[in-house]
């Protein structure tokens, strides 16, 4: 609860920016009285059912909260307008904290906690920002009650901070922690805080800064805090000050007084903190040049310190000067600091000081020492050569020297630092290094890890050269661009890579300029245990001779490179090496037609650990890996899709892996898993990741064929249903996660024979409700049941409530993640805020409804009618009569045999071959169900009807009429008479059936041709000369005979025909 727990200022600002989430209040469970008439019966069942419930303990007691361990009380981020008020059945006496973040609640009653008494901390941050702070720029006013926390008397820890109050309120004697940050208190006085004896936490940052301004600075009256006798820990930061506060308690063991305007100090500032153990006065007179915030200049000839303003600190173990336009470091600042374990120095101006200064030799003590961004303005020196007070520091352990902008790295750099016998972690980063002598770090005997990351290193250094071309002084300019931070690291495959940080030696080189690896770049670091090369340039193939030095590695980063795997003893010269990340080389793998050789993982006897991730690795690599020793494998974000479907060439590709235990399948773009690729992999996997795929189908009962299996993830892929079986009864599956899919059914029993399961996520799927039935006897046994972001139905009586009432210690945020999709009016709101009324029958009412609205319409409306208009009614009837018997035959004539009726001139071979051959084929065979019923003369006609009854026959049982033309301007017999029945058919039905296709569009074109292509274009078409425009003019005359013509006419020429 503590502000100092927290980070400082500005991440809780990007905290409080989080907040703009759409607003609204938070809905109140609606478990008391209606406000209108509702169904007796209904009411009273469920009432009596959630009274019961409640009385039995069976909901969850502090709805619409959450219960966690320990007594915690999560409210959090639930839009409430007020605190919550819990019912007598709760254990309230058990409630040790209260979470009440992020809500809307402005006023304070003295009766909302006077119910809790255990209670001892209390969280109700970012209810009420001040206007500046808020979002939306929104004004609020926080009032609280007098004796609103003097009804807790236990309370020890009260988070106040953005909240828009101006005076302290009463608070208990109990009090150990208080936290008023970005508030609007301005004025501290002795009244404030009388009586808190026990108080020894105060925070009150950035109640008068840029981003919570203020009229005037806050203003501490002298002795204001000096009846806190145990205050230990003081905050004040950006609050303006500039001067430290007077007569402070002398119990203060940390004072934190950074990014105010104090400019000067003298020793009667600190004069009676001599307890005092942390000390923060930094960014107070700030390098405006590397600020990431508004800055206001330090002043010339500022800051002012004392040369014995720490002398009398004795106790003191951690003192922060950074940021503060300091050029030079005078040794009386530090005489008596002999206890000081930690000095910030970052963002100053000592890049000259660094290299003589004395000031260090009174520090013997000092384990951790930042010296990062002490560069000059735009300019980069060629070398650095370190003063030799350093070698006095012979407690330091970590020293940060990052941003200070030199080019070379020699033995010399570091010559003050090679005999420290505790420094461990050396940080040299984003210094535009381009030459380094990395065997240096091999006479650092004590030495850890080694940052070199974010440089310019290219290769091996030439010292001599760098020497003789750069000399000791020379500067170049840099460019503005070059001060920009570098791209943030994405995250790895965590999970299956190990961490670097219990091993003896650790050296990165990420972010540089390397384009290959040469042995001399590692001379003399055979101690060398891991080796990050990530995000360089490195395009090389590797051939088992980059890395000979390096006898004792055994963890190697070489992902983000562009790796070429060819030779067959890449990596063979690392004897003891256990993991390798080969990840993000994707480039070699995407050009067409190289092999890659990946045999040399069965060489490397050590490795357990290999990344061959996101590499897009879909063919031409060895056909199977190989190794003994393997126990990790990520092969995520590669086309094993592909792999696979090329039939048995890679279907063993992982199965030479004897002892793999965990396995990343993830993004492989498969779209089902068989059980002969099961049966593949080794039997020994104990995980199995498959998330992200396209994976549609599952077949539970394969899982026998992975024995030893444990975990299994399927998130993110396209599950429907899990219908087909059930988890097989051998299976020692105890992690599933089958989120993010869209999974609507589960067959009854699906979980029931996994008895080792005791993890199961089903979130983010499309289920309605969750049964019990699913789990059988063993779903007690579940540690852990998500089922949040379903869109779960929300009835009355609906069964899942009740069920994960009975598991709900297993399922996560089941107050308030747990939510439903169904109906309307609960969408979107928890489970157990259903509204009494919403029980009714609702099939019942609507159906009653309806007949009664009915009743009263036709109870109206017919004497109405009658009275007003009975003759016209009539007539309109009669005339109906009349009428239906025509549109009856009509719509029985809708019912057509054929699609249409294909007109040709038989005597033109060319034209009949055409239309038997090419139009038959491609509207009745290759259309699959979308295939066309076509009506040709010689098949369809039948035998003994005359010509004309055929063909009167053909053109109304028909729902086109395609014409088939080689010319337009000589059309005569068959062609003519069925054009004037098709003609005489759009005169009686008003119906347009005509359509036109000419295969020779170069002849001569009739004059109805072209005011028919005028009117109506899309039933006028052309057989294309050229193959490649066929698939066009089929589509186009698909679309011709299934579509009605009245849509193609053209509107800027006529409407069309339309049917009466």
């Amino acid at each position: 609860m503590g502000e100092g727990r927290l980070s400082e200022g500005d991440p809780e600002i990007k905290a409080a920016q989080s907040a703009s989430r759409p607003s609204g209040e938070a809905q109140q469970p609606i478990m008391g009285p209606c406000r209108r008439a509702l169904h007796p019966l209904s009411l009273l069942v469920q009432a009596s059912a959630l009274v019961v419930a409640l009385a039995l303990g069976t909901l969850p007691a502090f709805l619409p909260c959450e219960l966690q361990p320990q007594g915690v009380v999560n409210c959090n981020w639930l839009f409430l307008k007020s605190v919550p008020h819990f019912p007598v059945a709760a254990p309230r006496g058990n409630v040790t904290s209260l979470l009440l973040r992020s809500n809307r609640i402005h006023h304070l009653r003295a009766s909302d906690f006077a119910r809790l008494p255990s209670l001892r901390c209390l969280d109700l941050k970012w209810n009420c920002p001040p206007v500046t702070l808020s979002p939306m720029n929104y004004p609020c006013h926080m009032t609280i009650e007098r004796g609103t926390f003097l009804a807790v008397p236990t309370l020890e820890e009260l988070n106040l901070s953005y909240n828009n109050i101006t005076t302290v309120p009463a608070l208990p004697s109990s009090l150990v922690s208080l936290s008023l940050s970005r508030t609007n208190i301005l004025a501290l006085d002795s009244a404030a805080f009388a009586g808190l004896r026990a108080l020894r936490f105060l925070y009150m940052d950035g109640n008068c800064y840029y981003r919570n301004p203020c009229r005037w600075a806050l203003r501490v009256a002298p002795g204001a805090l000096l009846g806190l006798g145990n205050l230990t820990h003081l905050s004040l930061k950006y609050n303006n000050l500039t001067a430290v506060p007077r007569s402070l308690p002398r119990s203060l063991e940390s004072l934190l007084l950074s990014y105010n305007h104090i400019v000067s100090l003298a020793p009667g500032d600190l004069a009676n903190l001599t307890a005092l153990r942390v000390l923060d006065i930094g960014g107070n007179c700030r390098r405006c040049d590397h600020a990431r915030n508004p800055c206001r200049e330090c002043p010339r000839g500022f800051p002012r310190l004392h040369p014995d303003t720490f002398s009398h600190l004795s106790h003191l173990k951690g003192l922060v000067l950074k940021d503060s336009s300091l050029y030079s470091l005078n040794a009386s600042w530090f005489r008596g600091l002999g206890n000081l374990t930690v000095l910030d120095l970052s963002e100053n101006f000592l890049y000259n000081c660094i290299t003589k200064t004395m000031a260090f030799e009174s520090l013997p003590q000092l384990r951790k020492l930042n010296l990062s961004f002490n560069y000059h303005k735009k300019v980069s020196f060629a070398q650095l050569h370190l003063a030799s007070s350093f070698s006095s520091l012979t407690s330091l352990e970590e020293l940060d020297m990052h941003g200070i902008f030199f080019r070379s790295l020699s033995e010399t750099t570091l010559h003050s630092l090679a005999h420290l016998p505790m420094l461990k972690s050396l940080h040299l980063q984003m210094n535009f290094i381009n030459q380094a002598q990395l065997s240096i770090f091999g006479g650092f005997l004590s030495l850890k890890y080694v940052d070199l990351s974010d440089n310019r290193i290219s290769g091996a250094a030439k010292l001599a050269a760098s020497t003789r071309e750069v000399g000791g002084g020379q500067k170049i300019q840099l460019q503005p661009g070059d001060l920009e931070p570098a791209p943030l690291d994405p995250r790895s495959s965590e999970d299956f890579m190990p961490s670097c940080k219990t091993l003896n030696f650790t050296l990165d080189l990420s972010r540089n300029n390397l384009v290959m690896v040469q042995p001399e770049m590692f001379a003399q670091l055979s101690h060398l245990q891991c080796l990050h090369l990530s995000y360089n340039s490195i395009a090389q193939a590797v051939n088992g001779s980059q890395f000979v030095p390096l006898v004792s590695l055994r963890v190697l980063d070489l992902s983000h490179n562009k790796l070429d795997l060819y030779h067959g003893r890449s990596f063979t010269e690392l004897p003891k090496l256990e993991a390798l990340d080969l990840s993000y080389n994707s480039q070699p793998f995407s050009m067409q037609g190289i092999g890659h050789n990946l045999s040399f993982v069965a060489q490397l006897h050590a490795l357990r650990y290999l990344s061959l991730a996101h590499n897009n690795i879909d063919s031409r690599v060895s056909q199977q890996l190989c190794s003994s020793s393997l126990q990790a494998l990520d092969f995520s974000g590669n086309a094993l899709g592909r792999m696979w479907a090329e039939g048995d060439l890679y279907s063993h590709f992982f199965q030479g892996l004897k002892g793999l235990v965990r396995l990343d399948l993830s993004q492989n773009h498969l779209h089902t898993l068989l059980a002969p690729t099961l049966d593949n992999l080794p039997k020994s996997l104990q995980l199995l990741r498959l998330r992200g795929n396209h994976l549609a189908f599952f077949n539970w009962s394969n899982l026998a064929l992975l024995p030893e299996l444990e975990v299994l993830d399927l998130a993110g892929n396209q599950l429907k249903t899990l219908t087909n079986g059930s988890l097989p009864a051998d299976t020692r599956l105890r992690w599933l996660d089958l989120s993010s899919n869209s999974i609507s059914m589960v067959a009854s029993g699906f979980f029931a024979q996994a008895k080792l399961l005791r993890e199961l996520n089903l979130s983010a799927n499309a289920l309605k409700t969750v049964d019990p039935s699913w789990f059988g006897p063993w779903a007690g046994t579940l540690k852990v049941l998500d089922v949040s972001a379903n869109p779960l139905h929300c009835s009355c009586g609906a069964v899942f409530v009740d069920f994960l009432l009975e598991v709900q210690a297993a399922v996560p945020g089941l107050p308030r993640h747990v939510r439903c999709g169904s109906p309307g009016q609960l969408q979107g709101r928890s489970i157990f805020e259903q509204d009494l009324r919403l029980c009714l029958d609702e099939a019942l009412s609507w159906d009653c409804f309806g007949l009664s609205l009915l009743a009263v319409v036709l109870g109206l409306a017919v004497p109405l009618l009658h009275h007003l208009c009975g003759w016209d009614l009539w007539y309109c009837f009669h005339l109906c009569l009349a009428w239906l018997p025509r549109r009856g035959r009509r719509r029985s004539g809708d019912a057509l045999t054929y699609d249409a009726f294909v007109v040709f001139d038989k005597a033109q071979g060319a034209v009949a071959d055409w239309v038997y051959n090419e139009l038959r084929v491609q509207l009745e065979e290759r259309r699959g169900r979308r295939a066309l019923r076509l009506c040709l003369e010689e098949r369809d006609w039948l035998p003994g009807k005359t010509l004309f009854e055929n063909l009167w026959a053909s053109v109304y049982s028909s729902r086109k009429t395609l014409f088939v033309l080689a010319h337009t301007d000589r059309v005569s017999g068959l062609l003519r008479a069925s054009f004037l029945l098709a003609q005489q058919r759009l005169l009686e039905d008003r119906k347009d059936v005509v359509v036109l296709v000419i295969l020779r569009p170069n002849a001569h074109r009739s004059r109805y041709v072209r005011l028919r292509q005028r009117l109506c274009r899309q039933s006028v078409l052309l057989w294309p000369q050229q193959p490649r425009g066929q698939g066009s003019f089929w589509a186009q005359l698909g679309t011709a005979l299934t579509r009605d013509n009245h849509h193609f006419y053209n509107r800027n020429f006529c409407r069309g025909p339309t049917a009466e």
